[in-house]
């Protein structure tokens, strides 16, 4: 079987690691002349609305995913035409745009921070005096790991924050006073059975991700796999979604959906029986889905802009690293690492082991 994918980044790259050994190859739309998934397929390098290349994937391939919401949806919806696409047109749609998924959120009757619709500097002075302060004015399209989107703390804040994201059409939210961020991972199969990993904490610096760590039964387990199933059935999802949510009050707010495998799902591919990685696979191939059983206690360390020295990483005991063959940049994720171990301190140990290496690249 050969698997189309758009976008040829690490997530791509990490799907052909999980897929080469159950025999399937892999084919990468990316217009990027360096995309580090090219190394483990084949590389097409194209814009992403070229339909003359979009149609030769189609061709090559038996199915087709996406690594990154950041696709259009009408190439979702051109593809489908030819090949079968997962997840599809119209859960990628609403997933990408934060004021479609937040109206989906409050349709589904999962709770959401308040927010509004932002077209103009004169709907965000009318919002943010009904929300209130402080608030995070966001672009409804392509912002992630920070990236576009402010945060307003005072009235001073919001005068001309419409102009600095670029004028495009914007949602703005409440500030939550969470006591913690965490996400599950989750992946549906092409008959509807539905999977869940365990809820992950994360922690994030300068708006990126840099760890995450897999929870044993997380008193709020039961309640974000009710919601994150909601969500798959009302979008019939197929492939591996992750939900990220904010803990307050003792309950969830639903922070934002990534219609894809995602970075705090990595600890998966070393700490868990089978990766969100291969259920992925598994699932948009119709084949069975695997355990998501965690094996021992499972974290992961994102390494950003540089990956420490390889020799040192790999000293620590049950630690894995995984290089993505990017050029290091600030800002950017080159690397993770995933650790395991048998009880949570011994984990937690390790995790500030690898900390301690990181600037040392």
């Amino acid at each position: 079987m050969k698997i189309g994918v758009i976008g040829g980044g690490q997530l791509g790259r990490m799907l052909s690691l999980a897929g080469t050994p159950l025999g399937m190859d892999f084919a990468f739309l990316d217009p990027a002349p360096d995309a580090c998934a090219q190394a483990l397929g084949e590389h097409i390098r194209a814009d992403y609305s070229d339909q003359d290349h979009l149609r030769q994937l189609a061709d090559e391939v038996d199915l087709v995913t996406f690594e990154f919401e950041s696709v259009p949806a009408e190439t979702v919806a051109f593809l489908s035409q030819f090949v079968p696409v997962y997840p599809s047109a119209s859960a990628l749609r609403i997933a990408r745009d934060r004021w479609f998924e937040k109206s989906m959120f409050k349709e589904l009757g999962i709770p959401t921070p308040a927010f509004a619709d932002i077209q103009s500097q004169a709907d965000l002075d009318a919002a943010a005096a009904s929300i209130g302060l402080p608030a995070v004015l966001k672009t409804r399209t392509l912002g992630y790991d920070g990236k576009g989107q402010k945060v307003l703390r005072k009235a001073e804040d919001v005068a001309g924050a419409f102009a600095e994201l670029g004028s495009v059409p914007c949602i703005l939210e409440g500030f939550v006073p969470f006591t913690g961020e965490v996400s599950l991972v989750a992946v549906r199969a092409r008959d509807g059975e539905t999977r869940f990993y365990p809820l992950v904490h994360n922690t994030h610096e300068n708006g990126i991700l840099r760890l995450s760590v897999a929870s044993s039964a997380h008193p709020l387990q039961a309640l974000a796999e009710d919601y994150v199933g909601r969500v798959l059935d009302k979008l019939d999802y197929v492939g591996v979604l992750a939900f990220e949510f904010f803990e307050v009050d003792g309950g969830l707010k639903a922070n934002e959906i990534a219609p894809r495998v995602h970075n705090s799902g990595h600890w998966t591919i070393e700490g868990s029986e089978c990766s969100q990685f291969e259920n992925h696979l598994r699932a948009v191939a119709g084949l069975p889905l695997g355990s998501t059983a965690k094996v021992g206690e499972s974290a992961m360390l994102n390494f950003i802009g540089e990956v420490p020295p390889v020799d040192q990483v790999l000293a620590i005991a049950d630690c894995h690293l995984h290089h993505y063959g990017k050029a290091f940049k600030a800002g950017r994720k080159v690397g993770h690492a995933t650790l395991r171990s048998k009880d949570l301190a011994t984990l937690k140990a390790r995790i500030g082991e690898v900390e301690a290496l990181i600037g040392k690249g």
